[in-house]
C-alpha cells in the first residue's frame, strides 16, 4: 500500500467508470502511459463507480453515461449528495443537448465525446484537475446553440465553460468595448485582455463578435435596452 501510495504521488488519480471492458482497457493503456497520470481504479457499472469514489477519492472521474445498476447521471445524483467537491469529466457516445445539460447541472466539470482524440483528453484531463472547466468543440457549441435559445437559466454559470474574470470581459465585449477600453476598465494590461478574448472563442467555439454578444445576451450577461 505504500509502494502504490509513493508512486502515485504528485500524479493526477484517475477513476475510470465505462460498462465495456475493452473501453477500460485501452483508456487506462493509453492513460498509464502518461507518467503524470495514473490508473487509481475502474468500474464497469454504476453501483461499483460509487463504491471505488468513496475508497479512492479519486482526482478526477472519468465517467461514461449508458451503464448497468446506476447509470451516470444516478451516479452523478449520488455522488454529488457525498462529494459536491468531485469531479468528474464525461466521455460519451451520447452528443444530446439534454444528456449535456443534465450532466453539467449535476456537476460534471467536463464533456467529450467517444471520437475525442487521446490528446484532447490529456488536455481536458489537465485542465478539470486544474480547477478549469472543459468541453470538446462539438459539446461548447451546442450549449452556446442552447443558450441562445433560451434553454439556460440566465444564473446558471455552470452551464459554459468561462471562469468569472471571462464572464466579465465577453459583459464588456457584447458591450462593444474595445480591447484597450476592457483593459481600462479592468484595469488589466491590453495584451491580458486579448489572452482573455481569444480563451473565450477558443472555449465556446465562437470566433465574431457578433456571436459573442448573442451567448452573452442570452447568459444574461448583458441586458438590452
Amino acid at each position: 500500500m505504500r509502494t502504490a501510495k509513493k508512486e502515485s504521488a504528485g500524479k493526477i488519480r484517475l477513476l475510470l467508470v465505462d460498462d465495456h471492458p475493452i473501453v477500460l482497457d485501452g483508456l487506462k493503456s493509453h492513460l498509464s502511459a502518461h507518467a503524470d497520470l495514473v490508473v487509481a481504479g475502474e468500474a464497469t457499472d454504476g453501483e461499483k463507480a460509487l463504491r471505488q469514489a468513496r475508497q479512492l477519492s479519486p482526482d478526477i472521474i472519468l465517467l461514461d453515461i449508458s451503464m448497468p445498476r446506476l447509470n451516470g447521471l444516478e451516479f452523478m445524483e449520488a455522488l454529488r449528495r457525498e462529494s459536491p467537491s468531485a469531479r468528474v469529466i464525461v466521455l460519451t457516445m451520447h452528443d444530446s443537448p439534454e444528456y449535456i445539460t443534465q450532466t453539467i447541472r449535476l456537476g460534471a466539470r467536463g464533456y467529450l465525446l467517444k471520437d475525442t482524440s487521446p490528446a484532447e483528453l490529456i488536455r481536458a484531463i489537465k485542465a478539470v484537475h486544474a480547477g478549469e472547466v472543459y468541453f470538446s468543440a462539438v459539446v461548447s457549441r451546442m450549449v452556446v446553440e442552447t443558450a441562445a435559445k433560451g434553454g439556460f437559466q440566465p444564473g446558471d454559470r455552470r452551464l459554459d465553460p468561462l471562469t468569472e474574470r471571462e464572464h466579465e470581459v465577453l459583459a464588456l465585449i457584447a458591450e462593444g468595448l474595445s480591447n484597450k477600453e476592457i483593459a481600462g476598465r479592468l484595469r488589466l494590461g491590453v495584451r491580458t485582455i486579448e489572452t482573455h478574448r481569444e480563451r473565450i472563442m477558443h472555449k465556446l467555439n465562437v470566433h465574431s463578435v457578433a456571436g459573442l454578444t448573442r451567448f452573452a445576451i442570452a447568459r444574461g450577461l448583458v441586458k438590452l435596452d
